[in-house]
């Protein structure tokens, strides 16, 4: 039986808002609680100035704030328009260990095939946690995906903490953990040849942040980065991540995502956690990620 199921209800009651119309794009909710599709948008022609554009950005950041994770279909962009749309959001973050395309390190290639040892996101995760100022939000787009498979599962943080008991929440208040880098990225792309870094990034974070837009708390600790909760003994520590670990990845708090070739999932990674289905072997899934700076979290 689920952890949240019982005999008085849904421990967790997602209560939808519905705010005004969007009036530029279509949004087509994936579940009541996290993902949307979007259309009637071409990023191509986005990534101008003109005054349609701008308020088509505006409603897309709503529809990403209301559903933390967004798709756009039938995209047909160049690596310039597709950074061009990464910096409509802020200053773009270089990843401290992957590949990139072409000469722009903001550009990061996504890529597995038949000889692969692994492909990108298999664990769950939020991007690059690890960071002192982790990323806002990622843009990724696949060009060349899979017959079948292959695809994405997002879920929601908010809903995550909102979830807890209150006893629960009370204890998780103020605490800290370790999200540390090393031992993700040591190695992980000598298949592309990459030398490894002197070291990588590490940074204490609380175990829940809050959103600096729209101001709820999310849970933010992930079985990919995080290796400790701080000032408790370590096998407390263990036993809470695990605890977390399995009520974070519920399936009441996810999307799955379903590619189609030149397919765009823009998602938060301040409220969101994420994880890429290698199920396709041998068939080949490519692309190219955008990821956002973000601030450091509190």
């Amino acid at each position: 039986m689920s952890s949240l199921a019982g005999k008085q209800g849904p421990r967790y009651r997602h209560t939808a808002e519905d705010g005004a119309a969007y009036e530029t794009i279509a949004v087509e909710k994936l579940t009541p609680i996290i993902g949307a599709e979007i259309s009637g948008v071409d990023i191509g022609k986005l990534v101008s100035d003109d005054a349609r554009s701008n308020r088509q950005m505006d409603e897309i950041h709503r529809a990403l704030a209301e559903n933390l994770v967004i798709f756009f279909r039938d995209q047909h962009i160049t690596p310039q328009q597709h950074l061009a749309f990464g910096r409509k959001f802020g200053e773009l973050h270089f990843h401290p260990a992957a590949p990139h395309e072409d000469e722009d390190p903001a550009l990061m290639k996504i890529y597995a095939d038949k000889n692969s040892p692994r492909a990108n996101g298999e664990g769950w995760h939020s991007d690059v946690s690890c960071d002192l100022e982790p990323p806002m939000g990622s843009i990724l787009y696949i060009k060349q995906c899979p017959p079948r498979g292959g695809d994405t599962l997002f879920a929601n943080m908010y809903a995550a903490y909102e979830a807890l008991s209150d006893r629960m929440k009370a204890y998780l208040d103020g605490l800290t953990a370790l999200h540390d880098g090393e031992p993700i990225y040591r190695g992980l792309y000598a298949n592309y040849g990459v030398a490894d870094r002197p070291s990588y990034p590490h940074a204490e974070h609380p175990v829940v942040r809050t959103h600096p837009v729209t101001g709820r708390k999310a849970l933010y600790v992930n079985r990919g980065f995080t290796r400790h909760i701080n000032g408790i003994p370590r096998d407390e520590s263990d036993a809470m991540l695990a605890y977390l670990y399995q009520h974070a990845e519920n399936p009441l708090f996810q999307c799955r995502f379903r590619w189609t070739e030149n397919a765009i999932a823009f998602w938060d990674n301040r409220c969101t956690q994420h994880r890429a289905m290698w199920d396709y072997w041998p068939h080949t899934r490519s692309g190219t990620r955008v990821t956002v700076k973000g601030e450091r979290p509190v």
